[in-house]
């Protein structure tokens, strides 16, 4: 059976990652993502879509569904907007549940009856380790930690259909934009951030990639419900971004 992944965010930086890795495993990937990617490869598809905007979602989800015969989700798009809670607005929670909760939801549903018929399916959610808590990351570590309940929720139900859901939490990824629009590159917090991780190096886009290849892989059919995460040892440690 051929297999085909979604990758939201799939684009730049950790998606990027995570696309180049599937497809060199053989893999078609479709990428939803605001932007097209700025490389190549004969197997590779891009969407593009807005995953704010909830009926967008819907209508390329119900495409891609019927285009292809999807075998793997993974949802890594997300946003952070960091702030303290005085200049935090109510809106922030709404878009950032659309965004990491809605669109997740709106995907697998159209994907699922395809798993289900196939009776196999690979569901990765991107969570974070600010999920523990992080200052000034209240909708976002409160909607990453949201994933890692909804995913085991999903594993429970999805289980005996033979589709695995698990969730990766990446600690801080170096040269991916998300991670440069709070921390500058080249700065002394970057390098304050890098020291106080326990394993001494910020992480990189493909440590991210090689546990999602692991969840993606159909020797892990006995790993679901699980949040791994790929943060150089900071989620047991004390880390402040």
């Amino acid at each position: 059976m051929s297999e085909v992944a979604i990758v939201t965010g799939g684009s730049a930086g950790i998606g990027a990652a995570i696309s180049r890795t599937l497809l060199a495993r053989g893999m078609q990937v479709v990428v939803l993502d605001r932007n097209a990617p700025d490389w190549a490869d004969e197997r590779l598809v891009h969407r593009q879509v807005d995953l704010f905007d909830a009926q967008a979602t819907a209508s390329v989800a119900a495409a891609v569904a019927t285009q292809h015969a999807v075998t793997h989700l993974i949802h890594n798009a997300g946003v952070i907007r960091p702030n303290l809670i005085d200049a935090t607005p109510p809106g922030d929670f709404t878009d950032l549940a659309q965004l990491h909760f809605g669109a997740a939801l709106t995907l697998l549903k159209a994907v699922l009856p395809g798993m289900r018929e196939r009776r196999f399916g690979r569901v990765i959610l991107m969570s974070s380790r600010a999920a523990l808590g992080a200052a000034t990351r209240g909708a976002y570590a409160a909607t990453k930690a949201g994933l890692i309940g909804l995913g085991r929720t999903w594993a429970l139900e999805l289980a005996p259909d033979g589709i695995t859901v698990n969730m990766i939490a990446p600690g801080p990824i170096a040269g991916t934009q998300m991670f440069h629009g709070v921390v500058p590159a080249g700065s002394e917090q970057e390098a304050a951030l890098a020291r106080a991780i326990p394993v001494r190096r910020l992480g990189e886009p493909q440590d991210v990639a090689n546990a999602a290849a692991f969840f993606a892989g159909r020797e892990a059919g006995f790993v679901t419900g699980q949040t791994l995460y790929v943060c150089g040892g900071a989620s047991i440690g004390q880390l402040s971004v």
